[in-house]
């Protein structure tokens, strides 16, 4: 004879499934455009130039990590005409973003370089009076090796600033029955030395001229479809 309780246990199972199916995402957002990153992300804005020798290229290892993480990415340095500056940018783009691929952030990567995180904050990347981008400001280095890093990512219409943010956002995605693609841009400066103060601030404005830079149609595949429209 069947017990009570396990026709509960199994009721209780197939209402976990009928939770579970319901929540199965069918729909994937996309609001980078099909074009490669190349052609979307500006080589001038401003004083910044793409610095000699063009794009930075990473080979991609089929079967590794990155390649199944990212359907794209770009590496490259940027000059400033007027002051010399260097600013190192990466952006990597992923066409869904489910449990198992999901945008890496730079709090773990750089450790796995041999780079601890010295310092960490929100940040907030102005582009009109009343228009910000949620990022982070970072600074990660060793002895001979001082970073300042600024950075955000885009989870379909989402910012998150960090990975419990970004876990939180894919689970919303998924209950509206989404799958959303996903952006990391990262900006970066070498500093000399601790006594100097962190490059956040310049970061800033490197990154706010690379958004009001490009065009206005590609700007929601980075910063989202809302910010997008308030600065057009």
């Amino acid at each position: 004879m069947i017990a009570r309780r396990d026709f509960l246990f199994g009721g209780a199972c197939v209402a976990a499934l009928g939770v579970a199916e319901a929540l199965r995402p069918r729909t994937l957002l996309t609001l980078m455009p099909s074009d490669p990153l190349t052609q979307l992300v500006p080589t001038h804005m401003g004083a910044w130039v793409l610095g000699e020798g063009g794009d930075i290229v990473t080979p991609k290892v089929p079967g590794s990590l990155s390649d199944k993480l990212y359907s794209d990415t770009l590496t490259r340095l940027y000059v400033n005409t007027q002051t010399g500056e260097q600013v190192m940018l990466l952006v990597a783009y992923g066409r869904a973003q489910s449990d198992i691929l999901q945008l890496h952030r730079p709090e773990s990567c750089y450790p796995a370089i041999g780079l601890a995180i010295q310092a960490r904050k929100n940040n907030d990347i102005p582009l009109k009076p009343g228009v910000t981008i949620p990022a982070v400001a970072l600074t990660a280095g060793e002895e001979s090796r001082i970073e300042d890093i600024v950075y955000w990512t885009r989870l379909g219409e989402y910012l998150p600033r960090t990975a419990g943010d970004q876990r939180r956002d894919r689970l919303q995605t998924a209950m509206e029955g989404i799958i959303g693609d996903g952006v990391l841009v990262r900006a970066s400066m070498l500093r000399q030395s601790h006594d100097m103060p962190p490059k956040y601030d310049r970061l800033n404005e490197f990154m706010a001229s690379l958004i009001t830079g490009m065009k206005p149609t590609n700007r929601p595949g980075f910063i989202g479809s809302e910010r997008a429209k308030q600065i057009a």
